[in-house]
């Protein structure tokens, strides 16, 4: 199974860190490599992302975890599960702050082929948590 994960520590609290996930980054998403995301973060929500990697293309995915402010899971792919992208998204304590881990497995039949003709997401999850970490910090 292929997948790309980062974590990073956060200068911040568990519920700042989620709070920056699931209500600030929405609103801008740019500097997360992300160029668009319609719809709110929520349980169980539909949201739709454009990202850089892939800037031609929407990503409709379904938040099918939501256990604040834990951990959230986005999931999305083709029908009949011939490929599946599931993000995770988990914060937990780090002594006086948080540890942020993020991964995103591919899965299903065709997962093989597709996943080698992906660019490589490493920088691109590099660059949402240091996003990410860079907007929780601030006071």
């Amino acid at each position: 199974m292929k997948f790309y994960e980062t974590q990073i520590v956060i200068a911040s609290s568990i519920a700042r860190v989620w709070q920056t996930l699931t209500e600030e980054m929405p609103r801008a998403p740019m500097s997360y490599g992300i160029l668009r995301l319609d719809g709110a973060i929520s349980g169980d929500a539909q949201i739709k992302l454009w990202s850089e990697v892939a800037p031609n293309r929407a990503f409709a995915l379904k938040v099918i975890k939501f256990d604040a402010p834990h951990v959230m899971v986005w999931r999305g792919g083709m029908p009949l599960g011939l490929f599946v992208g599931t993000r995770t998204f988990s914060i937990s304590a780090a002594g006086n702050g948080s540890k942020f881990h993020m991964r995103e497995e591919f899965s299903g039949p065709l997962a093989g082929p597709i996943t080698k003709s992906m660019p490589d997401l490493t920088p691109s999850f590099t660059k949402f948590a240091e996003a990410l970490k860079k907007e929780a910090e601030q006071l």
